[in-house]
């Protein structure tokens, strides 16, 4: 059960801070729900309904991680690693699910604008500017690393515009009493993230299709496997993420002389490793008999 159960992926490295991030959106949040409710804004509302996703993917993030530590089983012998792919892919749905609401509401509201408490509105969101900075700052660094971070970050990074949205909102209300600005303000904060959420959704997709890394050109792949002494041939060749920071290679290599194999095998793995960071390596050694019987399998 090579591969299985581990506390070492990219996102468990940032699991502190992602701790710090959600106590931070939770307590917020609610501040921010009772003061859209009591000052009538929906840029306000739209905000508080964007951390209260944060809240969930945030929480989703770190249960992955905790599936993610846990040990292969014969079942599962990858172990539950995932659950990463699978919470950054919940947040996206819901989050493109969440802006088709709030355009909803924006256009109830152009309909019939409702009255809004600037004072209040301009003090709740200054606030939550604030936390969405010190939770952007906590996970900026893994955001890079781990899809389950980037996720989390994408959200914290929608709300910290958000806030300046509804500080601007707000700021137009209380000077020159244009109450469309908050409807525009609350479209504008859903319709901001939708590209940056639908490149993640296409990344979770990429990686639950088991498609090739960004970072492996599988033709330099194969060239390289190639020029190992004795190999004459490279088939079967696949590579793919199981999880982010956790790339899986599998292929068959040719040898002229079944005897060199095992020094054409550990090349194959210095490869791997040194050129394409990839030390999760499943290799099939065959001769040309090999090969022809194994084609007869398949026929």
């Amino acid at each position: 059960m090579h591969g299985g159960g581990s506390t070492g992926t990219a996102a468990a490295q940032h699991a502190g801070r992602l701790k710090w991030a959600l106590g931070l959106t939770a307590t917020y949040m609610f501040a921010e729900i009772v003061g859209g409710l009591v000052t009538g804004s929906l840029a306000l509302l739209a905000d508080a309904a964007h951390m209260m996703t944060d809240v969930g993917g945030l929480a989703l993030a770190l249960l992955a991680i905790n599936f993610a530590a846990r040990e292969a089983t014969p079942q599962r012998t990858y172990g539950y690693l995932r659950m990463e792919v699978l919470s950054a892919l919940t947040n996206a749905v819901v989050l493109l699910l969440l802006t088709v609401y709030i355009l909803y509401e924006a256009y109830q509201r152009f309909q019939a604008p409702p009255e809004i408490r600037s004072g209040p509105m301009l003090v709740v969101a200054a606030i939550g500017l604030v936390v969405n900075l010190i939770s952007m700052r906590l996970l900026a660094g893994g955001s890079s690393e781990s899809l389950n971070v980037k996720g989390a970050y994408f959200e914290v990074l929608s709300d910290m515009l958000g806030s300046i949205g509804v500080i601007v909102a707000s700021l137009l209300i209380m000077w020159k009493g244009w109450v469309l600005a908050d409807p525009i303000i609350g479209a504008s904060i859903g319709l901001f993230i939708v590209p940056r959420t639908w490149t993640l959704l296409k990344q979770v997709t990429h990686i639950l299709m088991e498609g090739t890394p960004a970072n492996v050109d599988l033709g330099i792949l194969e060239r390289k496997l190639m020029q190992i002494p004795g190999v004459t041939a490279v088939h079967d060749l696949h590579v793919w993420t199981v999880t982010s920071g956790f790339d899986a290679m599998s292929g068959h290599l040719v040898v002229a002389d079944i005897s060199a194999g095992r020094e054409a095998l550990r090349q194959a793995r210095h490869i791997m490793k040194d050129d394409f960071g990839i030390d999760h390596v499943t290799i099939q050694v065959d001769d040309e008999v090999l090969r022809s019987e194994e084609a007869l399998l398949h026929v």
